[in-house]
C-alpha cells in the first residue's frame, strides 16, 4: 500500500503531542512533591523518556511488535530497527515505531509516582530498563503486537491495559518495595506548587488528543470520534471528582485536574469504540472510582506518592471493563454488553485481570531484586536534604 501523506502528517503531529505528555507528567508530579524534590520529579520523567527511547530502538520495538512467539512476546527480527524503514501501510513503519516509542516512554514516567522523593537515579535507570523490557513490552505485544489478548479479541484502542494498568499497578508494587518516605503520616508533605500541577495536567489533557485520536493512525472519522470522546470523558471526570471532594470540604483545583486525568485514563481503551454519551458515563464514573481509590490508599497508609495507582491503575481497569460495556459496532465495529455482546465484557475482564496480575507481580520482583542488590533508595540523609541537591546538585532558586 502506498503512503498516505495526510495520515503521515497527522501521526507525526500526534507523536509530537504525546511526547509533550512526558514533561507534562513531570510538571504534574513536580508541583505535588515538596520543593526540595521539584527538579527531581521533572528529571525522572525526562530520564524515563531518554532511557526508553534508546531501549525501544535497540530491542523494545522488536519485543512488542516483532512476529509473535507463543502469544507472549515478539521475536528479535527488528532488533536495532532491522527491517523497519520508510515504507509502510499508509504511514511509514518508522513513524509507527516512534509513535509507539512515545507511549512507552510516557508509561515509565507515570510509574515514577511510586518512587518520588526517595529513589536513586542510577538504580532507577536499571529498574526502568528492566521494567520496560519485561513488563511494558510484553503487555504491548499482548494487546497490539498479535499476542494472546489480541487473538482473544480484547479491545484496547490506545493503552488502557498497556499504559495505564501497567504503570498504575506497577507503581503500587514499586511503592511497597521501596517503602514510605521518612516522616510519611507524621510530617506535612503538602504539594509545593499546585499551579505547576495544573499546568502539567493541562499539557496532559492536550497531549491526550494525540494519544487517543492519533491511535486511529489516519486523519479520518474514527480519529474525530476518538478526539470528541476523549475531551468529553475528561470533562466528566473533572466534574465528578470535584463534586465528590466538594461534599467533604472544598472543590479543590487539584481534585478537578486529577479527575480530568482519571477520565482521560478510562476513555483511553474505549476511545475508538464508544460514542460521546457513553464517554460521559465512563469519565464520570472514573472520577468517582479513582477518588475513592485515593481515599482508600490514604486510609491504609500506603505511600504511593502521587497516586498513579489510584488514577492510572484503577482508572485503566475501569476503562478496560467499560469498553466491554459501552462499545458499539456503529463506532468501532464491535458491540459491548449494552448492545447484547456479553462475551466481549468477559474478554475485557480476562485481559484486565491478567494485566493487573502480571504488572504487579513482575514489577514487585524487579523492584525487589534491584533494591536488594544495588539499592533503590537514597540514604536517609540524602532524602532529608532532598533529591534536587543530593542527586542532581541543583536547587530551585528562591
Amino acid at each position: 500500500m502506498e503512503l498516505d501523506s495526510g495520515a503521515t502528517a497527522f501521526v507525526l503531529i500526534a507523536t509530537a503531542m504525546v511526547m509533550l505528555m512526558t514533561p507534562g507528567v513531570g510538571l504534574f508530579y513536580g508541583g505535588m512533591v515538596r520543593r526540595k524534590n521539584f527538579i527531581s520529579a521533572i528529571a525522572l520523567a525526562m530520564i524515563s523518556f531518554a532511557v526508553v527511547s534508546v531501549q525501544w530502538v535497540l530491542i523494545g520495538y522488536s519485543l512488542a511488535f516483532g512476529p509473535d512467539v507463543g502469544g507472549f512476546i515478539g521475536n528479535l527480527d527488528h532488533v536495532g530497527l532491522a527491517g523497519v524503514g520508510m515504507e509502510g501501510d499508509g504511514i511509514p513503519d518508522l513513524l509507527f515505531m516512534v509513535f509507539q516509542l512515545v507511549f512507552a516512554g510516557l508509561t515509565l514516567a507515570i510509574l515514577t509516582s511510586a518512587l518520588a522523593e526517595r529513589v536513586k537515579i542510577s538504580s532507577f535507570i536499571v529498574f526502568g530498563l528492566l521494567w520496560t523490557t519485561l513488563v511494558y513490552d510484553p503487555l504491548a505485544h499482548w494487546a497490539w503486537g498479535g499476542g494472546w489478548a489480541h487473538q482473544l479479541g480484547a479491545l484496547d484502542f490506545a493503552g488502557g491495559t498497556v499504559v495505564h494498568i501497567s504503570s498504575g499497578f506497577g507503581a503500587l508494587a514499586a511503592a511497597l518495595v521501596i517503602g514510605k518516605r521518612i516522616g510519611f503520616g507524621t510530617h506535612s508533605m503538602e504539594p509545593h506548587n499546585i499551579p505547576m500541577t495544573l499546568l502539567g495536567g493541562a499539557l496532559l489533557w492536550f497531549g491526550w488528543f494525540g494519544f487517543n485520536a492519533g491511535s486511529a493512525l489516519a486523519a479520518d472519522g474514527l480519529a474525530a470520534s476518538a478526539f470528541v470522546v476523549t475531551n468529553t470523558a475528561a470533562a466528566a471526570g473533572a466534574l465528578s471528582w470535584m463534586f465528590a471532594a466538594w461534599l467533604h470540604g472544598k472543590p479543590s483545583s487539584l481534585g478537578m485536574i486529577s479527575g480530568a486525568i482519571a477520565g482521560l485514563v478510562a476513555i483511553t481503551p474505549a476511545a475508538g469504540f464508544v460514542d460521546p454519551l457513553s464517554a460521559i458515563a465512563i469519565g464520570f464514573i472514573s472520577g468517582l472510582v479513582c477518588y475513592k481509590a485515593m481515599l482508600w490508599r490514604i486510609k491504609k497508609g500506603l505511600d504511593e506518592t502521587l497516586d498513579a495507582w489510584a488514577i492510572h491503575g484503577v482508572g485503566g481497569f475501569w476503562g478496560a471493563l467499560a469498553t466491554g460495556i459501552f462499545a458499539t459496532a456503529a463506532i468501532g465495529g464491535v458491540d459491548g454488553l449494552l448492545y447484547g455482546n456479553y462475551a466481549q465484557f468477559g474478554i475485557q475482564a480476562i485481559d484486565a485481570i491478567a494485566a493487573v496480575i502480571y504488572a504487579f507481580v513482575v514489577t514487585y520482583i524487579l523492584a525487589y531484586v534491584v533494591h536488594k542488590t544495588i539499592g533503590l533508595r537514597v540514604t536517609e540523609e540524602e532524602e532529608y536534604v532532598g533529591l534536587d541537591i543530593s542527586q542532581h546538585g541543583e536547587k530551585v532558586a528562591n
